[in-house]
């Protein structure tokens, strides 16, 4: 008899099971074990307990629930029950065939929200003895308030309704209190002898793990940040990123805080260096300080009993030949007493000890791991100890982190990482939830949104911090601009230079007039010149005597651009000040390269011939002759990055869009010669592109992988808003296929991206996957749709609204013939614009969804559209109600080639179908079903088909 007949059958009894008791335990019980399973979706669950209704009512709701979801849901619910139910109450029962749950027990949760449903059983029993604590870790996090407590404590609960009540109350929360809460199981898992090992910490150890987790709290408690300006509390204001951990086998996996530091994405278990990286302003120094933050105050990383934070920058500043004793405890917190028992203490427990080193790139001198350094109380370079202790050389076995942009680290360094985790910048939501975040009043923020929402170009600037940080800041600017909104990074970064001196304007006078740069030229010029003789030394800190040098008066400091660096004043007993970042430094280096009318000629030249001395094998150039002033240039200067970020800002001031601005502060001849100079180099620069790529094989298409300063490049492009300029640069770019996989392309990118290939004189194949592109990304792609024959955007997490757009767009090209969206966000809600687009056009080739969300119902939506399909690659979760739907909108398919269901759910039924399928088809000649559940009946089927057609090769 079938799972459905034995429920049917045995509907009375299995009620009476579920409510004989008088408790909903067995009810909940069951419950649990379908929403492990994935029978159950937390909708189903919603609907049997979302009202206060009798419990036989809930369990009748159960029974038809399962019951509509076919055969497979009603075995599994029999299968529950047979676990739940005493022995006594089995009896007359029958349960059918003993059917294995392993693999449904089995399914990897990409989530911390998922994995509260797959573990749901799991989490019931283990959280009944430490509901207390669970709640008080919540509500340290920021994650619950008291009445959110409350409501689970109510004395009406059982201790397993209770927990019940929490997981739900999690789930409601979102991803940061799932993350929470699996975080404090975690530390209930950590192995007894370690929270011995802190019972047993001697006086002293206790004393100084007291006072050093005071100090990093203090120092984690506002937004460093971008200068720390407006005092923001870290949890007020801090917005989760992307983050992103990167496989040598090239796969990407979502991350949480507590994955940082944790087992996820290991690589190297030799190694102790996990390196966080990401482009300058994608909230790498936020994400490591609130790492701290929830360190010390015992929410994250419980395992880790010390954890000493350094500045790269400061250490950068160290000249003094220090131990290692002395580096932890004169750079992090000073012990009151027991400075030798301690440091014992971290010697011999080295396991519980976690480093983090905050601006590698921003440390004067290259890793190098050619001088050893083995002892712990031999005094050394400050580089050399770092250097070891990243390498293991010297502390092995503790925990370290490092933060830094990807072009800083070589593969020197990439030999001794355990792991290395992207920061990738905010989502569409985290854009959203800052914004909200940094504002009081609520009706600010819905306007700053929807003008953020009207101009896509924004939005995607947004997504990385610096900027939504600084569209936030400047927001009156922003909402009066009206359609002069900003488009470019140059753009934004002017409209924070209008803000800050509208500061300083009398509120009588209300707004700065059309020459406001003129009337702060002398600031600007003398704020440049600091900009651009740090950046030639790599010098982000200035002694306030430097300042003086270069006439920086004090008026000049409370503009607010320069703030005071109070961790190195403090140490060297000197004020200094920095910039609010050091994009803020390269905006003000540009604006000097560009008004100073006495600048060497060659200093443009030199800002872009760093992308190809990078090519070269240096990773720094010299800016010496760019500069006036008297002496010989440091040799070891001026990082690549941030000479491109200045390449960026004078392409764009130089645009025609910026030039009444700057005429009265410069001469025409002069801007105008500089102009011919930049379109000079990036013409160049994509001539040496073109003429790099290698003849194609015979019989190969022609393809060009650009590196990432072709990505610069375009940037470069977009920022003088030229379309002649645009046109121009990809005019002889002759190939099929424009490969740009790897190259942390983020919707900024796509928007010059888009801007300049859609002047190629050819459609070609653009190949963005492994990414960042995400749904306003893909928004941002659409001007160049039209050029696209394919687009391939595998794992770079698009949603079905980014279809919703590319589709509406992609049914007028002409050109456009194949998508693949392998391994992203797509749900069943996705496949009826998918259909609609095949439907529409008939010489669409190729579709590739393997690795989504989508079941039967999404497939019974493909299928009509399919019809038209050359090839099809799934991986997704359509059993056999949508096998046997595509089957049939397939079986009379001519230009079906070859077809893959591999892990979709495929059973008995679905291969008899295909087998159908297989009889009747003219062209296809690969079908793949691996890792599916086909029995005897589905073999001999397809077997027996492949009798009656010759045509079909192989058969996986």
């Amino acid at each position: 008899m079938s799972g459905q007949q034995l429920v049917l059958k045995q509907r009375a009894e299995l009620l009476g099971a579920l409510c004989c008791g008088g408790t909903a335990e067995p009810l909940d019980c069951v419950l649990d074990l379908l929403l492990s399973w994935g029978i159950l979706i937390w909708e189903d669950y919603q609907i049997i307990q979302g009202s206060a209704r009798p419990l036989c009512s809930n369990a009748r709701d159960l029974l038809d629930l399962v019951y509509g979801k076919g055969e497979e849901a009603c075995c599994l619910l029999l299968a529950a029950f047979e676990q739940v139910l005493p022995e006594a109450q089995k009896a007359g029962l029958y349960f059918g065939k003993a059917i294995s749950v392993g693999s449904y027990a089995k399914w990897t949760p990409s989530t911390s929200s998922q994995a509260l449903l797959t573990d749901r059983p799991a989490l019931v029993r283990k959280l009944r003895d430490h509901i207390d604590g669970a709640l008080d870790a919540l509500l340290e996090a920021g994650c619950f308030i008291s009445k959110d407590c409350d409501e689970v404590l109510l004395p009406v609960y059982t201790p397993s309704q209770k927990v019940r009540k929490l997981l739900d109350q999690v789930r409601y929360r979102g991803e940061g209190a799932a993350h929470v809460l699996l975080q404090y199981l975690q530390y209930l898992d950590v192995p007894s002898q370690l929270i011995e090992k802190e019972k047993q910490l001697s006086g002293e150890c206790l004393l100084y793990q007291k006072k050093l987790r005071s100090s990093v709290s203090a120092q984690s408690h506002f937004l460093s940040t971008y200068g720390g300006t407006g005092r923001f509390s870290l949890d007020d204001i801090f917005t989760e990123c992307i983050l992103q951990l990167a496989h040598d086998n090239r796969e990407i996996t979502s991350l949480g805080l507590e994955d940082v530091v944790g087992l996820a994405g290991t690589l190297n278990e030799e190694a102790d260096t996990v390196l966080v990286s990401g482009e300058a302003g994608t909230g790498k120094s936020t994400l490591l300080q609130r790492l701290h933050q929830l360190w010390a105050r015992g929410v994250l990383l419980r395992d880790i009993l010390l954890l000493f934070p350094f500045s790269c920058r400061k250490l950068s500043a160290e000249q003094r030949m220090l131990s290692l004793k002395e580096l932890l405890f004169l750079h992090c917190c000073w012990p009151d007493r027991g400075q030798d028992e301690l440091f014992q203490f971290i010697l011999d427990h080295p396991h519980l000890v976690l480093f983090t080193f905050d601006g590698l790139d921003e440390f004067k001198q290259n890793f190098t791991d050619e001088e050893r350094h083995c002892s712990p109380t031999q005094q050394a370079p400050v580089p050399m100890l770092l250097f070891n202790l990243l390498q293991g050389t010297l502390m092995k076995g503790v925990k370290k982190v490092v933060t830094s942009r990807p072009q800083a680290v070589g593969p020197a360094l990439k030999r001794y990482l355990r792991k290395e985790v992207l920061v990738k910048g905010f989502s569409p939501v985290g854009i959203d939830c800052f914004v909200r975040k940094h504002y009081n009043d609520a009706t600010t923020a819905c306007r700053v949104i929807e003008s953020l929402q009207a101009n896509t170009a924004l939005l995607g600037l947004c997504h990385i911090p610096v900027f939504c940080w600084i569209v936030s800041k400047c927001y009156k600017e922003l909402l009066g601009c009206g359609e002069g909104s900003p488009q470019t990074i140059t753009d934004v970064y002017l409209m924070v230079l209008q803000h800050f001196f509208q500061r300083r304007v009398p509120q009588e006078q209300r707004a700065l007039g059309k020459g406001w740069l003129q009337e702060h030229l002398d600031t600007v010029m003398r704020l440049g010149q600091v900009a651009l003789e740090s950046l030639e030394s790599s010098c982000y800190v200035f002694p306030e005597g430097e300042l003086q040098k270069c006439g920086i008066t004090e008026q000049d400091v409370n503009l607010g651009f320069l703030i005071h660096c109070k961790d190195l004043s403090d140490s060297i007993d000197c004020k200094h000040y920095e910039f609010l970042h050091i994009t803020l430094q390269c905006f003000f280096a540009a604006v000097h390269v560009v008004l100073n009318n006495n600048s060497n000629r060659s200093v443009i030249p030199k800002l872009f011939q760093s992308e190809c001395r990078q090519h070269s094998g240096l990773t720094r150039v010299c800016l010496g002759h760019c500069i006036d002033r008297p002496g010989e240039a440091d040799p070891n200067a001026a990082e690549t990055p941030n000479l491109q970020i200045t390449a960026k800002f004078v392409s764009g001031l130089l645009s025609h869009r910026h030039r009444g601005l700057l005429l009265q502060s410069c001469s025409a001849a002069s801007l105008e010669w500089k102009s011919k100079q930049v379109l000079k180099c990036l013409s160049k620069g994509m001539q040496r592109h073109f003429k790099s790529i290698p003849r194609p094989v015979e019989g190969e298409k022609k393809s060009m992988h650009a590196m990432p300063s072709f990505v610069w490049l375009i940037t470069c492009i977009y920022e003088m808003q030229e379309n002649a300029i645009a046109k121009d640069a990809v005019a002889k770019l002759e190939v099929e296929h424009l490969k740009l996989t790897y190259c942390n392309i983020g919707p900024v990118e796509c928007t010059a991206l888009a801007y300049v290939l859609r002047h190629l004189p050819k459609p070609v194949g653009l190949q963005l996957d492994n990414n960042t592109v995400g749904d306003v990304g893909v928004e941002q792609l659409l001007p160049c749709l039209h050029i696209c024959h394919s687009l391939y955007l595998r794992n770079n997490n698009v949603s079905d609204e980014g279809i919703r757009k590319l589709v509406e767009k992609g049914v007028h090209c002409e050109s456009f013939q194949k998508l693949a969206l392998f391994n992203n966000k797509l749900t069943d809600d996705c496949t009826k614009y998918i259909a609609s687009l095949l439907k529409t056009k008939k010489n669409f080739l190729s579709l590739r969804l393997g690795n989504n969300n989508i079941t039967s119902q999404g497939a019974e939506q493909l299928a009509e559209g399919l019809r038209y399909n050359k090839s099809l690659l799934w991986g997704n979760k359509i059993g056999d109600k949508g096998t046997e739907a595509l089957a049939d909108a397939l079986k009379d398919s001519t230009s079906l080639i070859w077809l893959s269901l591999v892990d979709n759910g495929v059973g008995s039924a679905g291969a008899c179908a295909l087998a159908e399928l297989v009889k009747r088809s003219t062209t296809l000649t690969e079908l793949w079903l691996n890792q599916n559940n086909i029995g005897r009946d589905g073999v001999e089927s397809i077997i027996h088909a492949l009798e009656e057609n010759s045509i079909v090769k192989e058969v996986w």
